[in-house]
């Protein structure tokens, strides 16, 4: 395995949530996409965009080291927890990158490599049955697997109710595919929505 970067699959914008035993559904996280590729005793940690963070994130980076495998690519999302759980990004955009790390959280999503294998080409369903034994092996305190739910309607619904970004459906058999992807649809809330433009306007921006 190399610390090749790997270019993440983006889901495409939907108006509503598809419905269907073809798909899992699981909440969109307000926070920055992260790439965690494990070699080793050596973590790097990449944007969505392929910027390596590791330097930046030394903290994480440490704590990260502790993933049960010797080598692993995980997709996931890195969050700051508010005061009800909720991802606050605003909090994130302060304390990412001053290695004051230690209330940062990281939901992982997929797992694209394990221990030299490539599970790109496996289905979806698949691939987080694998993350979900790798995770439960781990004791890295900040990293957390979101979790997948059957009905996105009600899970939107919830999202809705609590501000929470949105939902994020993907269908099981699908396998891992960089770029934008219609196996991956994502719906936003219009109370995040609302929210957000508020927090925006706070934080000076218009």
């Amino acid at each position: 395995m190399s610390f090749r970067f790997i270019q993440p699959c983006c889901p495409v914008t939907a108006k509503s949530v598809p419905a269907g035993d073809d798909w899992l559904h699981e909440l969109k996280l307000d926070g920055y996409r992260l790439q965690i590729a494990k070699h080793g005793s050596t973590v790097r940690l990449y944007s969505r965009r392929g910027h390596d963070w590791s330097k930046r994130l030394i903290a994480l980076s440490d704590a990260l080291r502790g993933i049960p495998a010797h080598s692993a690519v995980l997709d996931a999302e890195l969050c700051f927890p508010g005061p009800d759980g909720a991802p606050d990004f605003f909090r994130l955009l302060k304390a990412a990158f001053t290695n004051q790390g230690g209330e940062l959280a990281v939901y992982a999503f997929d797992l694209l490599d394990l221990n030299g294998q490539d599970l790109k080409p496996l289905p979806l369903i698949e691939r987080r049955q694998r993350l979900e034994r790798l995770l439960n092996r781990t004791k890295v305190t900040c990293l957390h697997l979101i979790e997948g739910f059957d009905n996105g309607q009600k899970l939107f619904e919830a999202a809705e109710r609590h501000r929470l970004e949105g939902v994020v459906s993907k269908r099981r058999d699908a396998t891992y595919r960089s770029g934008e992807c219609g196996d991956w649809v994502k719906v936003k809330t219009s109370a995040w929505r609302e929210t957000n433009r508020e927090r925006w306007r706070l934080f000076g921006v218009r």
